[in-house]
């Protein structure tokens, strides 16, 4: 298995980051990142942590997002390469909220800052349902 991210305990309390390259069509008109662009950065460090604690699928229930508050810090253009950083900020009934950073590699510039909270559904009935133990037990493991 491949996995784009790796554990770190560079910026606590994170223990888990992505790198992600800027490409030139995350830019804008002005040369910076989209604002809507962080969205896949964050996503895609928030997929690899769930790589890592070993919970890509989760047979008839997944994660459906339910609100996301971005801080845009700095703009971060062409090439750059981010570092994504995610934690797990709270396992609720029913939802996760994750905490996310994400860091110009080169210099250790703050971009932005995410909190972001997915309700557990049954995919059957697009309905929110608790979140597995065993997905529980394993990211409460991991961020000990």
């Amino acid at each position: 298995m491949i996995e784009l991210g790796h554990v770190t305990d560079r910026k606590p309390p994170f223990r888990y980051a992505a790198f992600v390259r800027v490409g030139f069509s995350d830019t804008d008109a002005q040369g910076v990142v989209y604002y809507g662009r962080y969205m896949p950065y964050f996503d895609l460090a928030r997929t690899e942590f769930h790589r890592h604690v070993g919970r890509i699928h989760f047979g008839d229930v997944d994660f459906a997002m339910r609100a996301i508050t971005v801080e845009y810090v700095a703009g971060a253009r062409f090439d750059d390469l981010l570092e994504v950083f995610v934690h797990v900020e709270r396992v609720g009934t029913t939802s996760i909220t994750y905490d996310h950073a994400a860091y110009r590699a080169d210099d250790d510039t703050l971009m932005a800052t995410a909190k972001a909270t997915l309700v557990c559904i049954a995919l059957d009935e697009r309905k929110a349902v608790p979140v597995p133990q065993s997905f529980r037990e394993q990211v409460e493991a991991f961020q000990r």
